[in-house]
């Protein structure tokens, strides 16, 4: 990455633009401060590894995104300011509304495609499981709904916004694997199917 941020858009990575948005809306941060806020907000629905959080505020201060600023005592820390270049290439990016194809790599659903080659009660093991696990971040998604007021600040709206995704998306998997669960032979749901013609 080089340059003043005028660059094509296509060369930051998604990684890149968590670090700026995240700078333009709670200021000023250390790549420790980083590593905390991406665990808080971030890391249920786009990991980033520590490591890149150290490794990308120096390039995009380098490519003039970021200002890094060097504490000349104490615990010595690099403290990253946003510059103007910053904040237009995050506006530029939020402005944009085309985005990459969504990627799915989901354990769970790789052993459902192969179930038919274990035995039958493996599906029905691994449907309980995912269940399980899928109703603990519903439920984890609907408390951390339940604490916010979207009516007092925009950021609240928009954690509001994504918690709404992330609730329906944490049901519609659980009622998934608990029909897997019940009946492994079920293979279309029964609400989404056509309504029969009434004889003639």
């Amino acid at each position: 990455m080089s340059g003043t941020g005028e660059g094509n858009m296509a060369e930051y990575s998604p990684a890149r633009y968590v670090v700026l948005g995240l700078i333009a809306r709670h200021g000023a941060m250390t790549p420790y401060e980083l590593k905390a806020r991406v665990e808080d907000d971030i890391q249920p629905f786009w990991p980033i590894l520590h490591a890149q959080l150290y490794r990308i505020p120096p390039e995009l201060a380098q490519a003039g995104l970021l200002r890094e600023e060097a504490e000349t005592t104490g615990r010595r820390r690099r403290i990253f300011h946003l510059t103007d270049a910053g904040r237009a290439a995050l506006a530029r990016w939020l402005a944009d509304p085309d985005t990459p194809e969504a990627e799915t790599r989901d354990p769970a659903q790789l052993k459902l495609f192969f179930a038919d080659l274990g035995d039958p009660s493996d599906i029905v093991a691994l449907a309980n499981r995912q269940a399980a696990r899928h109703r603990t971040w519903l439920a984890h998604y609907t408390s951390l709904r339940a604490d916010l007021a979207p009516a007092e600040d925009s950021r609240q709206r928009s954690r509001t916004r994504l918690l709404r995704l992330g609730v329906l998306h944490e049901r519609a998997h659980a009622e998934f694997w608990e029909s897997i669960a019940a009946d492994p032979d079920q293979l279309d749901d029964p609400v989404s199917q056509p309504a029969s013609r009434p004889s003639p």
